[in-house]
């Protein structure tokens, strides 16, 4: 059924439940809790229900004494199928779902409603700040690339993030909610529920206003494991599944060309350590990279510095490496699978 033909008429008919899946948690829903229930008290969301994901410490008992509703998930079954579980108890007509290691601006809940005005619109999400508490160098990185992305997207997205978006509650049913039989772990369940949403003609939009500060503290082990089999190949198996890659965000024409340059990159710097080719070809696409990448790099040292900028940088080409490898596998796998079939 066309999702189009369930929009909601106004804004003003709107109510909305926030859910939050979490898992020995506390460190994090400390923070992230109080805003939340702060707009529940001004009225700008009916509830905050906190899915406690069958935590083994306190989690629980202290989001009931921060003001939330706690709803058990029922086992240990990861963020999306925590989320479909309150999603189907909660009274809102907007489902805004938001991570525990998030925590939201003061205005999130009016800017994210404005977003709603349109009645073909779906679904809505925002990005990380540009000002993360965690100071070591990896956190900074991850966090400031996913404010870039997102604030240079186009608004009418191609696809949702989970970490705070929303969705209207009947048009998220109808689609079953996040797939747990595909993505049993977390993984990209919130990019391919945005592509049903699309699929059976919603509207998503990406507000760069709707913002919020991203707790989590990076690591090279963690955010390696999560960037390349948590989110690249996954998402690159979907793409291409689908019949091929989206020219949006971190995926878009721009950056396969800058991930083309990276990889050339370090071609020539081989290349020309080992003496095939003259150190001007080296100078010259190291020079193509950080013009290619210039809007970044200020981003960068305007918020961290020269020092920053330059290891950031360099670290972003690791990044296109990476991933245009994750692809290259999943590419891979998609031929071989045809040539079995």
């Amino acid at each position: 059924m066309n999702i189009q033909e369930h929009a909601t008429p106004s804004k003003t008919h709107l109510s909305i439940s926030v859910i939050m899946p979490v898992y020995n948690g506390i460190e994090f829903i400390r923070q992230s809790l109080p805003p939340l229930v702060a707009m529940r008290d001004r009225g700008e969301v009916l509830e905050v229900i906190v899915v406690d994901d069958t935590s083994s410490d306190d989690t629980p008992e202290i989001a009931r004494a921060l003001g939330a509703t706690v709803m058990p998930s029922g086992g240990r079954l990861g963020p999306g199928a925590a989320r479909n579980v309150a999603a189907r108890e909660a009274k809102g007509t907007i489902l805004w779902f938001i991570d525990a290691d998030v925590v939201v601006h003061e205005n999130a809940a009016r800017v994210m409603l404005e977003g709603f005005d349109d009645p073909s619109v779906v679904g809505v999400f925002g990005s990380y700040d540009d000002r993360p508490p965690a100071q070591n160098f990896l956190s900074q990185y991850k966090n400031l690339v996913h404010h870039y992305y997102h604030q240079r997207a186009r608004k009418q997205a191609s696809t949702f993030w989970s970490g705070c978006g929303a969705i209207r509650k009947e048009a998220f049913l109808e689609q079953g909610g996040f797939d747990i039989e595909m993505f049993n772990r977390p993984s990209i369940e919130d990019i391919e529920l945005g592509y049903r949403l699309i699929e059976a003609g919603g509207k998503l939009l990406l507000l760069t206003d709707l913002q919020c500060t991203h707790l989590k503290e990076w690591r090279f082990v963690n955010l390696i494991h999560t960037e390349v089999f948590c989110r690249a190949i996954p998402w690159a198996r979907l793409m291409l599944r689908r019949g091929g890659l989206d020219n949006d965000l971190n995926v878009g024409v721009n950056e396969r060309v800058k991930a083309l340059l990276a990889g050339l990159l370090i071609l020539t710097a081989l290349l020309s350590l080992g003496g095939v080719t003259s150190l001007i070809y080296l100078l010259l696409v190291a020079l193509a990279v950080v013009y290619a990448n210039w809007d970044l790099f200020k981003l960068f040292h305007q918020r961290k510095g020269l020092w920053f900028a330059l290891r950031g940088l360099i670290f972003h080409q690791i990044y296109y490496l990476y991933c245009a490898s994750a692809f290259a596998w999943a590419l891979l796998e998609n031929k071989l699978q045809r040539n079995v079939a």
